[in-house]
């Protein structure tokens, strides 16, 4: 994919704090005009990269491009284009939420006081009271408000609907889908597998700071097995010799199954002459295509409780 078609484009990228190295050369890609999601577990280097995309932080190797500008060197000029929301939000506390919304539109461009009001009433946020009254969900719902206020083109949000509750989820969901459609990018970062996989176009997985999976939800996929359940009346003898099916378990007359993606038409064709009575076929969940990577860890955490 051309440069030009990219609002962030990372190569390599490497960030070292004394000892402990936070980035070993990672690589990230977020296209003009999508949602990208970068999943990672804490520590992972998520953060460390966004603040390397922000300007706060200087990369000791490697490459970084936002909005085909330099973060470190051009800090001032692309923060104009950038609207950022972290995922524990600090503001002034003697300042209202209205006040600290202003200061932070500004920063991303000229303040439009109806999508201001828009995204207030969306979020539904008091803006006159004093930001040392709000709740830490509050407190997150000043800083979406100004950067989905903002027509900023550059959208980094780091864990952004950390403290709110379903509801006010479903309205970022609804903001961030607007926000694609007028197509301006969008980077989330986020723990939340069901929030990305509704939004991401496509998805970053990161691992002791390097990428380990990245591609769309779809090409991802297609590097795993779809999960089959099947009721049939006679058995699954029929099944276990099919290329391609794995791991075949039958319960009361339930028949699961893995397959291979590029061998389940061949299957589920071969199901059919089975007469089925239901039939359900599922694509691996992001969640299921982000702990694959994450084995290791998940089996020393079981082996640890065991003892």
């Amino acid at each position: 994919m051309p440069s030009s078609e990219l609002a962030v484009e990372v190569e390599g990228l490497q960030k070292r704090f004394g000892q402990v190295t936070a980035l070993r050369g990672l690589d990230l890609r977020v296209p003009v005009g999508q949602v990208t999601g970068f999943l990672g577990p804490n520590g992972s280097g998520k953060t460390t990269t966004i603040r390397i995309l922000l300007g706060l932080l200087r990369a000791d190797g490697g490459k970084a491009t936002l909005l085909g500008g330099d973060p470190w060197i051009d800090a001032v000029r692309l923060h104009r284009s950038i609207a950022y929301v972290p995922g524990d939000v600090t503001l002034w506390p003697n300042l209202t939420g209205g006040e600290a919304i202003d200061i932070l539109c500004r920063l991303s461009g000229p303040l439009e006081g109806d999508r201001k009001k828009l995204m207030l009433e969306r979020f539904d946020l008091d803006p006159s009271k004093k930001a040392r009254t709000y709740s830490k969900g509050n407190r997150q719902k000043v800083a979406l408000v100004a950067a989905l206020a903002s027509r900023a083109p550059l959208l980094l949000l780091d864990e952004p609907t950390s403290g709110l509750d379903p509801i006010m989820e479903a309205a970022f969901t609804k903001s961030i889908r607007e926000v694609k459609a007028e197509g301006r990018s969008v980077l989330l970062s986020s723990h939340i597998f069901a929030e990305v996989e509704r939004l991401a176009d496509r998805v970053a997985i990161i691992r002791e700071g390097v990428t380990v999976e990245s591609g769309s939800i779809a090409e991802l996929r297609h590097l795993t097995r779809t999960q089959v359940t099947v009721l049939l009346d006679g058995g699954a003898d029929g099944l276990t010799a099919l290329p391609g099916v794995h791991d075949v378990a039958t319960s009361d007359g339930h028949v699961t199954f893995a397959v291979d993606d590029d061998q389940l038409p061949a299957v589920l064709t071969a199901v059919a002459r089975l007469n089925p009575r239901s039939l359900v076929a599922n694509p691996p969940s992001l969640e299921e295509l982000f702990l694959r990577h994450y084995r290791d860890e998940l089996a020393a955490l079981g082996n640890g409780a065991e003892k």
